[in-house]
């Protein structure tokens, strides 16, 4: 059985399990849910498969989903099998990186989207256990807090530092010099915006 029919399986009888086997219409949302991301584990993270999906349920890409997903995921992936744990927490990050960058809806909810996949993924996703995937997955969430609508501005700028710094600690330049080139320009992109500290120390940093 593939892995992705074993998630599949998985996740269905979770859902049914904590939801129990009488649904409601309002479980549609759920199900768009379960739906994009088998999708997204299916194609690898393939936006030509995954993006017209998410382009017919423009509706359903708001806050409550979010919600389902972290309630959905946090419990899946604590109940796991590890090597399950490690492929679902792979799909929700692809997941999150396809709807972060996702054209259409409502900009503001598809990045909420992504931030809650993207901590949920990192309940897995640890530095102590999978430090490539931990710094991979903390410098996709230091974008998504960089380009953040709702909350504050300046919260949201000081998340994206942190989440970049962190990346750095495991991406440095000796063992990932891309990713820790890119991590740079994000972070210098952060403090060139920065809001609070002294203003010419953030240039200065930025420049850095």
């Amino acid at each position: 059985m593939n892995i992705v029919k074993r998630l599949s399986n998985f996740v269905i009888t979770l859902v049914e399990r904590l939801m129990g086997v009488n649904r409601n219409r309002s479980d549609a949302q759920l199900d768009f849910l379960l739906e994009v991301l088998l999708a997204t584990a299916d194609s690898s993270g393939d936006a030509q498969v995954v993006y017209p999906l998410l382009a017919d349920n423009t509706d359903k890409l708001n806050q409550k989903l979010a919600e389902l997903l972290r309630a959905l995921g946090t419990t899946a992936l604590a109940e796991a099998e590890a090597d399950e744990a490690e492929s679902l927490a792979a799909v929700i990050v692809n997941f999150s990186n396809l709807i972060q960058q996702f054209p259409l809806g409502d900009k503001a909810k598809n990045i909420e989207i992504a931030i809650t996949g993207y901590e949920v993924a990192l309940t897995v996703f640890t530095r102590e256990g999978f430090p490539i995937k931990w710094a991979l997955t903390q410098y996709n969430l230091g974008i998504a807090y960089y380009y953040r609508i709702t909350g504050d501005k300046a919260q949201n700028l000081e998340d994206a530092i942190a989440c970049s710094q962190s990346a750095l600690e495991v991406s440095t330049r000796q063992a990932f010099p891309i990713d820790w080139a890119s991590t740079q320009n994000n972070l210098g992109l952060a403090y060139s915006n920065r809001i609070t500290g002294d203003k010419a120390q953030n240039l200065e940093n930025a420049f850095a």
